[in-house]
């Protein structure tokens, strides 16, 4: 499945704005074969926007959604994209994947929530493990923080996921999870990893881009630069069955031995 990332921090503040700028990105995406979209954490409404992102929040279900569903539907596409989703008193990170006929697929609230800002401003998820069908493939989703935890990404592989979504805001100077984190993280439980960048300067945080589709094999199918940009990389199927069985990390697996861990206070000789 051709996989378009959205490397961009749309229009801070500007709910309108933004759904214009996925609108635009859909389109060329749809031009070159793309069949999914993928645009960065709180592209929706701009992540550093304080007080603005529970003003800005809306359910799972609500206008923006219908607006980004009539979007995949128009454009033959399907798009996940990270929005502040509001639900009776709390406020989610979260990212929500729309297939190409308008259907919610997946509704998934960021788990690890980074920092005092996220956690000033968000209720943290329960639920570490959310999927769909698409173009066959098993669609996962989390966000940004939620993949420099390799036992939550594992659960994705002991799951069945084969291509993870990470719409993110990473920021200076972390910019190595992007560079050498994601492609070790699709190795190591062998499935491609979609991480989707914002990019420059939004209140205190520099975001830095670098947005990666990386393979199975730890290698990189697309990478962006340092500025907004459209990738675009293939998802192969046959490509992931073969390095599975050539890397069988999940069969070779002994839980049992290291499992659960324990800290030893005994002195060392």
């Amino acid at each position: 499945m051709r996989t378009a990332l959205l490397q961009s921090s749309g229009r801070p503040g500007s709910v309108a704005g933004n759904l214009k700028v996925l609108d635009e990105a859909a389109g060329r995406a749809a031009a070159s074969g793309a069949g999914l979209l993928v645009v960065p954490e709180m592209f929706l409404t701009g992540y550093a926007i304080g007080d603005d992102i529970a003003r800005l929040a809306e359910p799972a279900d609500g206008d923006s959604a219908d607006a980004i569903a009539e979007t995949a539907g128009r454009h033959g596409l399907a798009v996940a994209y990270g929005y502040p989703e509001r639900a009776g008193d709390h406020v989610f990170n979260s990212a929500q994947l729309i297939s190409a006929d308008g259907v919610r697929l997946a509704n998934y609230r960021k788990t690890h929530l980074f920092g005092c800002f996220e956690r000033d401003h968000f209720t943290p998820g329960e639920q570490p493990v959310v999927q769909a069908e698409l173009g066959g493939l098993r669609v996962g989703v989390m966000i940004c923080y939620d993949v420099e935890f390799p036992e939550n990404v594992r659960a994705h592989a002991l799951a069945g996921t084969d291509l993870l979504l990470v719409p993110t805001a990473q920021m200076h100077p972390f910019q190595f999870v992007a560079e050498s984190l994601v492609p070790v993280r699709a190795f190591e439980s062998q499935m491609y990893v979609a991480y989707v960048n914002r990019v420059g300067q939004e209140g205190e945080f520099d975001f830095v881009g670098i947005s990666t589709l990386a393979g199975p094999d730890g290698v990189a199918r697309a990478r962006g630069g340092r500025g907004e940009e459209l990738l675009l990389a293939e998802a192969d199927p046959a490509f992931l069955a073969a390095s599975r069985q050539a890397n069988p990390y999940l069969e070779d697996r002994r839980p049992g031995l290291y499992g659960p861990l324990t800290r030893t206070t005994r002195p060392l000789a």
